[in-house]
């Protein structure tokens, strides 16, 4: 090993984004459910998703646990600039299960919401608080900074309305879209006058799209699938944002494939969700087909993107890397 030109051993690391592969697949699922519900498509492929989900998410969380906490970096990994935020991934897509649960067992369905939701806020406040207590340069900032509260805080208002807490859900909601407008102008303002991210971190500008979609069906939720002014003016900024993405994909495809790459996943599944639901409420021609089709190019998109996390996985180029020492 002491050769001129050796390389040292090295062995991975578990970073907190790649909680991001089960808050992909629960998206999925939420929008083959909704498919499912406006169609004539069959409910079991959201079901077989739901399942999945929940395996990947209980894997990855015992595994990342493990990693973490055999080599005392748990803290290190909250405090993180970089990684810190997605952390509360870890707690964000147990509400979505939970919510799904309640569907079968209710009161089993609300304590697992309940974890959820008191895991995302007390981490949020607690990382929402270094932030505070320990100001760093605007160029760390990285549209992953959304997760805690603003995905936290409107995931929690869809999952407790769903469970039956309409009233929770409103202030959950109150607490994810005011979050969305304070985090959302720090994040614009970095994203528009900072250098470019770094190339690691180029595919969370994915989750740009992310505050209006998400507060779209949380609202959806809320309200009782209704059309009101609420989702009328979250459709506006979300067509805009919607564009804004076709004009970074040349971006996208420059970047180097990795654990990051799932942040397009949740953001575009919520996308394709509000889109399902608004061709349910509009009722267009060919509403069946074009709902087919969006939850068709929406599942392509997740083969393709597990099938490139499988040969990353196999050739070893898909976890982070550490020297033995």
């Amino acid at each position: 090993m002491g050769a001129a030109g050796s390389t040292a051993p090295t062995r991975a690391r578990l970073t907190p984004n790649l909680f991001g592969t089960s808050f992909g697949l629960t998206g999925l699922a939420a929008t083959w459910a909704a498919a499912s519900a406006a169609t004539t498509l069959p409910t079991w492929p959201a079901t077989v998703l739901w399942v999945a989900a929940t395996v990947v998410h209980a894997v990855v969380a015992i595994a990342y646990l493990a990693d973490t906490l055999s080599h005392r970096r748990l803290a290190s990994d909250v405090a993180d600039p970089t990684l810190g935020p997605f952390t509360a991934l870890g707690f964000v897509p147990v509400m979505l299960i939970g919510a799904w649960v309640s569907g079968y067992q209710h009161s089993t369905g609300q304590v697992i919401v309940i974890v959820g939701v008191l895991g995302t806020a007390l981490l949020g406040a607690h990382l929402t608080g270094g932030w505070i207590t320990s100001p760093g340069p605007l160029q760390r900032w990285h549209p992953g900074y959304f997760l805690p509260s603003v995905a936290g805080g409107l995931v929690a208002a869809q999952s407790l309305a769903k469970v039956g807490w309409h009233d929770a859900g409103l202030v959950a909601f109150g607490y994810g879209a005011v979050s969305w407008l304070v985090l959302g102008s720090i994040l614009l303002v970095r994203l528009m006058t900072q250098p470019m991210l770094p190339a690691p971190l180029l595919p969370t500008m994915a989750i740009e799209i992310a505050p209006p979609v998400v507060a779209s069906n949380a609202w959806f939720a809320l309200n009782g699938g209704r059309s009101d002014v609420v989702v009328i003016l979250l459709a506006g900024y979300g067509v805009f944002m919607t564009l804004v993405q076709v004009r970074l994909i040349p971006l996208y495809l420059r970047s180097t494939f990795g654990p990051g790459f799932w942040s397009f996943s949740f953001s575009y599944a919520a996308l394709a969700t509000t889109a399902i639901t608004w061709l349910h409420l509009t009722s267009p021609t060919g509403k069946n087909g074009w709902a087919i089709i969006v939850v068709a190019a929406l599942t392509l998109g997740y083969a393709a993107l597990i099938a490139r996390t499988a040969i990353a996985v196999a050739r070893g180029k898909y976890f982070a890397r550490i020297p033995l020492a």
